[in-house]
């Protein structure tokens, strides 16, 4: 995705200016309180929030405070929970940022000591579920590649605000194995596959159950087709085929008019008929 010159401009200095700032606070070991005020900084000068009114430290979840809550027109759209920027991310500090996110209803997380950022999107299911969608490390960054700035460039405020984040997720998600493997188990593709088979091998008789054998044994890793995430993108696969065979059926033909109707035409028909005087 092409990242506007200015907001380019911005993050990569930026970049330029923090890289060192975590360095010397990781070496330093501060504690969780400094590294926020880092964050805090990080997030207005390189992510673009306004530090007064957009980064808040207020957002309480059931009576407990968020470390930091990101809002866009007073709405609150990411949840930031933060740890000391020596501390590795373990799962205990995950479970207590997808706790928070899930509590008030909001499907971004991010969980983070400064140096390094896992951004989480909660999906609000029963159970409650989590995804990593992508994880970032400033130590690694070169900010003058592109591809470096694009996942920071996500997360900033004009990004945020137009649903940016959201349309990244769905594009890695489309482009996940579990999806791409489900796809080329539905019957369409199977089809073109033995079609294309046919071509190579004439009169040789193949059946789409035993191209999905060989694609589900040898083909296909295992992992890509079993599990939760399997499972949901073949039924989202299933609802994408059957909405768009209703939407592509034909309608309906037209029956014959009630004979009520038939009746009303047909006194119309006498009335305008002119009528013999005797």
């Amino acid at each position: 995705m092409a990242i506007p010159t200015k907001i380019f401009e911005r993050i990569s200095s930026g970049v330029k200016k923090f890289q060192p700032i975590l360095t010397s606070a990781k070496a330093r070991d501060v504690n969780e309180s400094d590294t926020v005020v880092i964050i805090t900084d990080l997030l207005s000068e390189v992510f673009g929030y306004d530090k007064y009114s957009e980064i808040t430290t207020e957002h309480v979840i059931k009576k407990t405070f968020c470390d930091l809550a990101i809002k866009i027109d007073g709405k609150v759209k990411l949840l930031i929970e933060i740890k000391a920027i020596g501390l590795e991310l373990k799962d205990d500090y995950i479970r207590q940022a997808i706790d928070y996110g899930a509590n008030s209803g909001i499907e971004w997380v991010i969980l983070t000591n400064g140096m390094n950022w896992q951004i989480y999107r909660i999906t609000f299911s029963k159970p409650i579920d989590k995804e990593m969608v992508y994880e970032i490390n400033f130590s690694n960054i070169n900010p003058k590649i592109e591809n470096h700035i694009e996942p920071i460039y996500y997360l900033c405020k004009e990004a945020l605000g137009k649903s940016l984040l959201d349309e990244y997720h769905s594009q890695k998600q489309a482009l996940s194995k579990y999806y791409i493997g489900q796809m080329i188990l539905t019957e369409t593709v199977l089809d073109v596959i033995k079609r294309e088979l046919k071509r190579l091998t004439p009169g040789v008789k193949i059946e789409n159950d035993e191209i999905e054998e060989v694609l589900r044994s040898d083909v296909i890793k295992r992992d890509a087709l079993e599990g939760d995430k399997a499972v949901d993108a073949k039924k989202k696969i299933q609802k994408a085929a059957n909405t768009y065979l209703r939407n592509s059926s034909p309608a309906p033909k037209k029956e014959n008019m009630p004979s009520a109707v038939n009746e009303t035409e047909t006194q119309k028909n006498l009335l305008n008929e002119e009528i013999p005087l005797n």
